[in-house]
């Protein structure tokens, strides 16, 4: 039996043929007939460009219905797909490509000659490029090569994708998903949420995530459901999509810009039947007033990029603001005491570190087995980082994190990748990087830092520094000075005190 995850797509998208399935704002389309036809093509011009089974096909283009073919062309030739955010800088490039290695690396057109000179140091074998049009080298590779109608065969634990994710040592990890993986959590999601042939999603989201790319596209290619496919959030694109379209997933930050436009009413959202949130936390604010305008109430849900989603508030039933609802099916959770390495559950409605377990769990960190063996322990389960507790109706409520991780705009910034830089600057003695409330992002990366003495500098020539460095969702978006950072007894920063004192910056933004 072929385990590869495209054998079960190319079935729904044999089945569906000329049916839509991606749309674009403008104009155009793909029946899944087309787009079956169109991965063989691609899949053909991979292998000649050398890609083979368990190789890496690291990608950072912009958003297009050609990069999502991509992504299921790389999977039908069995090789493992390694999505990069369009953000990232030329050194965040340049480590990816050196730790991964991929077999080829295909970047935004007005990248290349940059793309060259990263694959050039990293030994990385072959760079072609793919623009928004289904132009760029690799789309003119795909128009000479031989289509390749085969499916590569592999075993359920086989690679599918490795998404790295920030590590609190600086270092990022590439958590590596199999076919097993991704195939359990769309299958999941879409019996969970109630997905048909006749869904149309609206999609707002980045394809370089988990979010929109696993949870959004898989499960539309799991339903033989419909995609209008949006280069990037814009409120009036999304309002004239809610005639025809039946669901949207967003994060927070959707909701709040869509609350903010008077067109946002029950008669505009008549078609609509699912709303979801996810990435960072939906204030309850946000949550009750989006029903009071809509008449829908938000399905948030909780998911990591090591496990895809984990629960889910329910289809059916009270969706209640403020939690992430119950495990999905497959799926198992533990609470346990935080400070002791026994992993043993706590009582119901005590607070402590969140573990998963299913099939959707990961298989481990890319060439970090201590780290894999720190966080993926012998019984199955997953250390999330995340500290929750289990109420008295079984729904999960995250209150907290154990690692100080920022969630900002959906998109996870550990707080230590930032504070070594901030720290390499001459003038800088330290830096402690936080997350506060903001009203557009769910939490504001903030940094404050202590000069050496004697030292000048400002708020601008902090934010200038990090420019080159890091991606923009990663810089700070204010910076404050003090002579000293609150430390405990045992000399840690009390980040806790720092996050209470500045926690309304961002309140007037």
């Amino acid at each position: 039996m072929n385990h590869n995850l495209f054998d079960t797509f190319a079935a729904k998208m044999q089945d569906r043929g000329t049916a839509n399935f991606i749309t674009t704002p403008e104009g155009a389309e793909y029946s899944y007939a087309d787009a079956l036809a169109k991965t063989e093509r691609i899949a053909g011009a991979l292998k000649g460009l050398g890609v083979n089974p368990g190789d890496r096909v690291a990608v950072q283009v912009d958003k297009s219905p050609e990069a999502i073919l991509l992504y299921l062309a790389t999977l039908r030739v069995g090789a493992v797909y390694l999505p990069l955010n369009t953000g990232y800088t030329a050194d965040e490039i340049g480590y990816f490509l050196g730790d991964a290695e991929p077999a080829l690396f295909v970047c935004m057109p007005a990248s290349l000659e940059s793309a060259k000179a990263i694959a050039a140091k990293t030994q990385c074998p072959r760079v072609e490029t793919l623009g928004t049009k289904d132009d760029g080298s690799l789309m003119d590779a795909v128009a000479k090569a031989q289509a390749f109608t085969g499916i590569e065969r592999r075993d359920e634990d086989d690679l599918a994708a490795i998404l790295y994710t920030s590590g609190t040592t600086g270092r990022s990890k590439g958590a590596m998903l199999t076919h097993k993986n991704l195939r359990s959590n769309s299958k999941s999601l879409a019996e969970a949420w109630r997905f048909t042939e006749k869904d149309r999603l609206i999609h707002a989201l980045p394809i370089f995530h988990t979010h929109g790319l696993f949870v959004a596209c898989n499960v539309i290619l799991t339903a033989g459901a419909s995609l209008y496919f949006m280069s990037k959030f814009d409120v009036d694109t999304i309002i004239t999509a809610m005639a025809e379209g039946t669901s949207l997933m967003g994060v927070p930050t959707f909701y709040t810009r869509l609350l903010q436009d008077d067109r946002l009413t029950p008669e505009l959202t008549a078609n609509m039947r699912l709303f979801t949130s996810g990435s960072a936390p939906l204030t309850a604010e946000t949550h009750q007033q989006f029903e009071q305008r809509t008449g829908h109430a938000i399905l948030e849900r909780y998911g990591m990029t090591e496990t895809n989603m984990n629960t889910s508030n329910p289809y059916d039933g009270d969706r209640i603001a403020g939690t992430v609802g119950m495990p999905l099916p497959g799926a198992e959770i533990r609470i346990t005491d935080p400070v002791t390495d026994t992993h043993a559950p706590l009582p119901q409605g005590e607070i402590g570190m969140l573990e998963v377990c299913g099939p959707n769990v990961f298989k481990g960190y890319w060439r970090m087995p201590e780290k894999t063996k720190a966080e993926l322990l012998e019984d199955g389960f997953f250390v999330t980082g995340d500290l929750a507790l289990i109420d008295e109706r079984g729904y999960v409520q995250i209150v907290g994190r154990d690692k100080d991780l920022v969630i900002s705009g959906g998109f996870n910034v550990y707080p230590k990748e930032v504070e070594q830089i901030i720290d390499a600057l001459p003038e800088v003695s330290e830096s402690a990087v936080i997350g506060v409330p903001h009203p557009d992002f769910g939490e504001g990366v903030t940094a404050v830092v202590v000069l050496l003495p004697g030292q000048k500098l400002n708020e601008s020539d902090v934010i200038k520094s990090l420019s080159g460095h890091l991606a923009k969702y990663k810089q700070p978006k204010r910076v404050f000075f003090v002579d000293a950072l609150p430390r405990n007894t045992m000399g840690k920063v009390q980040k806790k005190q720092l996050r209470d004192e500045y926690k309304d910056i961002y309140s007037d933004a």
